[in-house]
């Protein structure tokens, strides 16, 4: 047994051997590499969580299959090297250095930006090396990284000592296809979408809504890997970026003109609906009184959404891109905000919750923002460190406009958080008067409407107070507002069914009633004298990727980049692409384009698909 266990450590080559020697070297082999192969797969879960809590870690060993998804694969990895090159020290050392570098990118990029390293960061290497070196932005390898360091060289020098056993070509390849062939059903693991939010999930110690926890919650190399359709969205029919650039040189970008480059303050109103347009009777007068007043004064339209109750970033990344359908916004991508940027605008914007909801520090950056402003930045001192409400948030937006350098035009896009649900469904909040005293069955019914309705029509007076401080403002202001999506009302949508509002999809009343928000666009003294319009009347129904158009066109300021131009010639014909693949073409609702129709539509998505995976924008 000593003769044997000194030939599996020492032994150069297998010849001369019987099978089932040979079977028991290469067998031994693979032990001592999976063997270091986990303790790394095992060691780097330490640096998944960066600086967060270190309750994360403890957590990952509390769902067992995030442990075996996580090292699996540096295993598997390891395995298909040595089957490749047929030394195991060569394959530890790359694997296991390839596997270390990126864990130890994922720490200071989470480090850095709070932002997990995904597989779509492969095509942004240069921006990530535009976060390092700076002041605070220094890579300093922590000592935990070190002692790896010298475990992964310590286990190579063992393994070119001790594990030279040589297997024949003929033999590894068999190995490699033997691999392959059981990384395919394990796929399908890695990428199933049921199993990272079902099975995988771990999110008791970590906020649902941080896209960055979420990620972390799951360790890193298996939610790295799951990343990778993400990095690969579906194409259009028959795209091609030849296709995109003629179609783009078809047009010419327009800039705005000096003398019509307006401040434009765009707010998108969480969860905010007029369900008075639907036909909810018991709403005290009051509560849309001054919404409706401000309407009057407004250019106004029906939004259509993609999202109902909740997915707010849906709405706000559509209009600030002009994009029917959510991106990566990972790297710069072509937006609006950088158009306005390129026209000499300062772009800036406020939340008031926290930085990370929905990841808007990094991505409100990589959509042209100058500035923009959270919890964290801004408002901590007002609400000790809590979400500010509408009273503050109101205020807040005027101060920021009135702070501008008036010698450059202003664009600030804001979002609020006051209309957020849920809302109580046992207890009254405090805004003040009833605003529902309408029949009911349930009392919950009762408690979410009050609840709701209260917080929209406190955000309303408030967004009328707001234009009103604007209205007599020397220098040219527009304001443009919207609903995000229609409110959450009881779980299973219970308060919709109770008070008859019709969210069937298969009609158009409850397609519309569904999805559908009011925008308006108002435009103080100033601004009517400067663009020589007037902004009043009703406006089209569109999607929020067709909003900005609606506003270039109502207060002419021109064209636009060639990208809108494409989407007002689309917009024309089918001014609804909602991502349930339904359509208005020529104010029909529809699932089946006509052959004109389904071409600008094709055409657009192909010029859309183009701008935001070659950064021509």
């Amino acid at each position: 047994m000593k003769k044997v266990f000194s030939f599996f450590l020492f032994s150069k080559k297998a010849d001369g051997c019987s099978a089932l020697q040979k079977s028991l070297m290469w067998l031994w082999n693979a032990f001592f590499i999976a063997l270091p192969a986990g303790c790394v797969g095992y060691a780097v879960l330490y640096f998944a969580y960066g600086n967060y809590d270190s309750a994360l870690y403890e957590g990952y060993f509390l769902n067992s299959l995030i442990v075996v998804l996580n090292i699996v694969p540096v295993i598997f990895l390891m395995l298909l090297l040595y089957f490749l090159i047929g030394r195991a020290w060569i394959a530890f050392l790359i694997s296991s250095s390839v596997v270390f570098l990126m864990s130890c990118g994922n720490y200071f990029k989470l480090l850095f930006r709070d932002d997990p390293f995904v597989f779509s960061d492969l095509k942004n290497i240069s921006m990530a090396l535009r976060f390092t070196g700076g002041e605070g932005h220094e890579i300093v390898l922590t000592k935990k990284m070190w002692i790896l360091i010298g475990l992964i060289i310590a286990a190579t020098v063992f393994l070119a000592l001790f594990v030279r056993g040589h297997i024949k070509f003929r033999y590894r390849i068999c190995f490699v296809i033997a691999l392959i062939l059981a990384m395919l059903p394990l796929s399908r693991v890695y990428l199933s979408d049921s199993k990272y939010n079902i099975d995988a999930k771990n999110e008791n110690i970590v906020n649902v809504y941080s896209s960055t926890e979420s990620y972390i919650s799951r360790g890193f190399i298996y939610p790295f890997i799951h990343s990778i359709p993400e990095a690969f969205p579906e194409k259009p029919d028959g795209y091609s970026e030849k296709t995109a650039e003629n179609i783009l040189s078809e047009y010419t970008a327009e800039s705005i003109p000096d003398d019509k480059k307006v401040n434009i303050i765009g707010i998108q109103l969480e969860a905010f609906s007029d369900l008075e347009r639907l036909g909810v009777e018991g709403i005290t007068p009051q509560t849309y009184e001054a919404f409706h007043a401000l309407e009057e004064e407004s250019y106004t339209g029906n939004l259509v959404t993609n999202i109902f109750a909740g997915g707010t970033v849906d709405t706000e990344r559509c209009f600030l891109t002009g994009n029917t359908t959510l991106e990566d916004y990972r790297a710069p991508t072509g937006s609006y905000v950088w158009y306005f940027k390129n026209q000499g605008y300062y772009t800036e914007g406020a939340h008031p919750c926290y930085n990370w909801f929905y990841n808007r520090k990094n991505i409100n950056e990589c959509l042209g923002f100058d500035n923009y402003y959270f919890v964290e930045n801004r408002y901590t001192d007002r609400t000790n460190g809590l979400v500010a409400l509408d009273d503050i948030f109101m205020d807040d937006i005027y101060n920021l406009y009135k702070s501008r350098d008036t010698s450059v035009p202003y664009f600030n896009f804001s979002v609020s958080y006051q209309g957020h649900g849920p809302y109580l469904d046992n207890q009254l909040e405090n805004w003040g008067e009833l605003h529902f005293t309408g029949e009911y069955e349930n009392e919950s019914t009762y408690y979410i409407m009050n609840n709701y309705l209260g917080s929209l029509c406190d955000t309303g007076n408030r967004l009328y107070d707001l234009a009103n401080k604007l209205r007599y403002d020397e220098a040219p202001v527009v304001l443009v507002a919207f609903g995000d999506h229609m409110p959450w009302l009881g779980n299973g949508s219970s308060v919709y069914h109770e008070l008859g509002i019709n969210i069937d999809l298969k009609s158009d009343e409850g397609f519309y009633n569904y999805y559908s928000t009011r925008y308006l666009i108002w435009a103080n003294d100033a601004a009517k004298e400067t663009l020589g319009v007037e902004v009043e009347g009703e406006g089209p129904t569109v999607s929020p990727a067709f909003l900005m158009n609606v506003l270039f066109d109502k207060l002419g300021l021109g064209k636009g980049s060639e990208y809108m131009q494409i989407a007002s010639e689309t917009m024309e014909k089918v001014s609804v692409i909602n991502t349930s693949g339904v359509y208005v073409e020529n104010g029909n609702v529809t699932t089946e384009l006509s052959e004109e129709a389904n071409n600008l539509v094709n055409r657009f998505l192909t010029v859309q698909f183009f701008r935001n995976h070659k950064n021509e924008w």
